[in-house]
């Protein structure tokens, strides 16, 4: 009989289980995977493992394989269950031979083309064809009888076709420590042209050396790193022979029997201490499997990589996980086969190496752009795909280019991709118009309902140049606000943009705000909604726009400002009142991005591997003495923004963010830290939209600073089901503020307090309760919390719009 060994808990295999029966003694590979001969004895099997109970196993009657579920013994102490020195000593040369090991360090350079084969699929023979009765219950709990065909069309689909496959061709260049990956030629089933998103996903790492593996675009701890050996725990199995040298076949799993991290098998070369082989297996809410061969090359006493293999299957998510975008879907199901059939479905990659060059001389534009893709790669035709060894005996794979090629051109599909993109960065195309989504409609306490319309001129009039213009008007104020700006593409390459720019229009007192800060779609914006302290202003501009700087975007700018504060203030410089003043200033703008990747395509520059952390600065002076400028005075601002995303996933983020301002500062120029909450008398009326990143029980108006210091640290786990469609997503939230003001005095007719003693808000937010709307829950506490209990709390509505691109 076959069977397989589990943890009770985690149901994750467990490996080298010791199993006694009929006085012989068989052991689970490492996958917990075993075969035993059985005697109809009535005998049981006796399971050990070092960290688990003793278990004797009863056969149960009728029964096809077997699975077995070991109880973890937490009296035993990590040091009696882990302590094998000499495969210690065997990881320890390997970490410290990487110099000599890793193709990256021990060549000057080389070079290879590489075949990647991507295919989304199901074995047909795993999908049940029968048309199953399903019983759904509605909001009242009355049941529901419907027939669902759902597995039988989908075992139809696939014994005739794959899901969907792509294929690619790149060259992977290396020299002085930089690596660039050209793309050769490129196809993808159901699209002319393939997206750029796909050529620059990186599902596993190419090097096994380095201490984090991309594993689905999350970092793992490799265990042959420098801080391996204090994560993993590795155990010698036997020694064998792989193109005719001696090699270790190393297990190694978590310390933590618990945690579902990276298992596998390391071949080890005994001489040389390189990695011959290795497989890797993550089991969680998907299970992943990885498989790395390498070939020797005696000349160079190297192990080159051969073939990287990658498979993910249905884990033991309990919610529904969609990965590339939804092109693969697995559905939610803690044990045994769901009726769904996309349970049933995987990806599978894989990667080979041919044309290898090693050591010879390596030329390439652009180091620190990791991919490039050239116009020319993305139109190979047919004939050109025939070169690559395929696999003949599967016919489904000519099938799934033209069955999705048909489907593409039925559903338009690459049409919805553009508009899906134009939508998430805030715009409608209409011919060559984009049109600002944004500026449609908008709500605060001032202008009242603001009805506007606004857009730019796209690729359709001119790739050259582009004009911008909007128009705005509040009911409530009954004022015409409006702007346009004119821009000529200098360099098409760096996206490098040179523009004029003219606006009257309205502006939060104290915002705080980024020029090169990315722009997304919103549904709603909540914050200005209950604002009433705005400025005119009435401002021209010149500025440059530009990604010239690798994994950089840089703006420069002159500004002259007529500003007009809409409500009671006076600035008071040197015996002298200001109630409107002139502001005349540079700024200099820079978003660094340095774990980031990047493509450069025909179209520009694109980050396609978003890693943190991310970085901003800017700084802004005005020039004394020039176009009736008023006053003199710096600004600095800088934020640091961190995400940790992981496998089982959950995110971790965090946002550090400060401004200092010195000299000569009116307080519409200052800060207020984002405010988000009314100055009401009771917890109901205070009710409103909650933020993004906003303090949510700091009133408006309550704080400035020339000086701030703010810290946001938030963890979001998993969607937890609560009833019928009630899914939220929970958030833990904590936000810290400091601040000072300096000449405080020469603000006069407007109350407002400092952050000198700090500033606390905790809470937790549940999102997407239902289509989208949730509630948060924040408390104030510490130095500048409020003497009244409720007068520290905030209530707030959230909506997350998810537009499923």
């Amino acid at each position: 009989m076959q069977g397989q060994v589990i943890d009770f808990d985690t149901t994750v295999p467990i490996a080298f289980v010791k199993i006694f029966y009929n006085n012989t003694v068989t052991e689970t590979d490492w996958e917990g995977k075993f075969d035993v001969d059985i005697i109809n004895d009535n005998k049981p099997l006796l399971l050990t493992c070092k960290g688990y109970y003793d278990k004797n196993y009863y056969l149960t009657e009728g029964a096809r394989t077997l699975l077995i579920k070991l109880v973890s013994n937490t009296s035993l102490k990590e040091k009696d269950i882990y302590s094998e020195s000499q495969v210690n000593a065997i990881i320890k040369k390997v970490i410290e031979s990487k110099d000599k090991n890793q193709p990256e360090r021990a060549l000057k350079s080389f070079e290879y083309k590489n075949y990647e084969h991507l295919l989304v699929s199901a074995n047909p023979d795993s999908i049940s064809n029968k048309i199953d009765t399903i019983v759904k219950h509605n909001w009242f709990g009355a049941a529901k009888i419907k027939l669902d065909s759902t597995n039988y069309k989908f075992k139809k689909l696939v014994e005739k076709q794959h899901i969907y496959q792509t294929e690619k061709v790149n060259l992977i260049q290396f020299s002085k420590k930089n690596t660039k990956e050209t793309v050769i030629a490129a196809r993808m089933a159901g699209f002319q042209k393939p997206l750029y998103e796909y050529l620059g996903l990186n599902l596993v790492s190419y090097s096994l050396y380095d201490n984090q593996l991309d594993i689905l675009e999350m970092s793992i701890h490799n265990p042959i790193s420098s801080y391996g050996r204090k994560l993993y725990v590795f155990k010698l199995i036997d020694t064998l022979q792989i193109q005719g040298r001696n090699v270790y076949r190393i297990y190694f799993q978590p310390k933590k029997l618990h945690d579902n991290k990276l298992r596998g098998l390391l071949y080890i070369d005994a001489e040389s201490n390189a990695v011959a082989k290795a497989f890797f297996r993550i089991y969680g809410i998907v299970n992943i499997n990885a498989l790395y061969t390498f070939n020797y090359m005696k000349d160079y006493n190297l192990w080159f990589p051969e073939q990287r293999k990658f498979t993910v299957v249905k884990g033991n998510n309990a919610e529904d996980l969609n990965i590339l975008g939804g092109t693969i879907k697995f559905t939610s199901g803690l044990e045994g086969v769901s009726k769904n059939a996309s349970d049933h479905t995987y990806i599978k990659l894989v990667s080979t190496p041919y044309d290898i060059e090693i050591n010879k001389e390596v030329a390439f534009k652009h180091p620190k752009i990791k991919i490039d893709v050239p116009d020319v790669s993305m139109s190979k035709p047919d004939k050109y795909w025939n070169a690559f060894k395929k696999d003949t005996l599967d016919v489904r794979k000519i099938k799934t280019y033209t069955s999705l090629d048909s489907l593409s051109l039925a559903e338009n599909i690459e049409h919805k991709l553009f508009l899906g993109r134009k939508i998430f960065n805030g715009y409608f195309p209409v011919n060559i118009i984009d049109v600002d989504l944004r500026s449609l409609v908008k709500y605060n306490n001032f202008e009242g309902f603001r009805f506007g319309i606004g857009g730019v001129t796209n690729n359709k009039l001119s790739e050259k140049y582009k004009v911008s213009v909007y128009g705005a008007y509040g009911i409530k104020d009954q004022k015409l606000k409006y702007g346009f700006t004119p821009s000529y593409l200098l360099d098409k390459e760096t996206n490098t943009w040179v523009s004029v720019s003219y606006a009257d229009d309205l502006k939060e007192i104290g915002q705080i705000q980024f020029a090169t800060e990315s722009r997304r779609f919103k549904i709603y914006d909540p914050r200005p909604i209950n604002i009433s302290t705005f400025y005119n202003h009435k401002t021209f501009s010149a500025f440059i726009e530009s990604k010239y700087i690798p994994k950089t975007e840089t703006y420069f700018g002159i500004a002259r400002s007529e500003v007009h504060p809409l409500f009671d203030y006076t600035y008071l410089l040197n015996d002298t009142s200001f109630s409107q003043f002139n502001i005349t200033s540079a700024q200099f703008a820079l978003q660094w991005n340095p774990f980031s990747s990047y493509m450069q395509t025909s179209t520009g520059r694109l980050e396609i591997e978003k890693k943190y952390p991310k970085f901003s600065f800017q700084y802004t002076k005005s020039i004394p003495n020039v176009l009736g400028n008023s006053f003199n005075f710096s600004k600095i601002d800088f934020r640091v923004f961190h995400e940790i995303p992981y496998l089982t996933g959950q995110v971790s983020s965090f946002i550090f963010q400060g401004g200092f301002a010195f000299g000569d500062v009116p307080l519409t120029n200052l800060y207020s830290v984002a405010p988000n909450n009314l100055n009401k008398d009771t917890l109901l009326k205070r009710i409103t939209f909650a933020g993004k990143n906003s303090f949510e029980t700091m009133y408006f108006n309550e704080f400035f600073s020339s000086k701030y210091m703010t810290f946001q640290a938030r963890h979001t786990f998993n969607k937890v089901k609560i009833a019928y469609k009630i899914k939220p997503l929970i958030s833990v939230v904590t936000r810290l503020a400091w601040g000072t003001m300096d000449h405080a005095d020469r603000h006069i007719g407007f109350e407002y307090k400092t952050l000198d003693k700090g500033y606390i808000e905790s809470g937790v937010e549940a999102n997407s309760i239902y289509k989208g709307i949730g509630l948060t829950f924040f408390y104030r506490y510490g130095p500048n919390g409020l003497p009244k209990f409720e007068d520290n709390l905030a209530l707030k509505i959230s909506y997350v719009l998810d537009l499923g691109f």
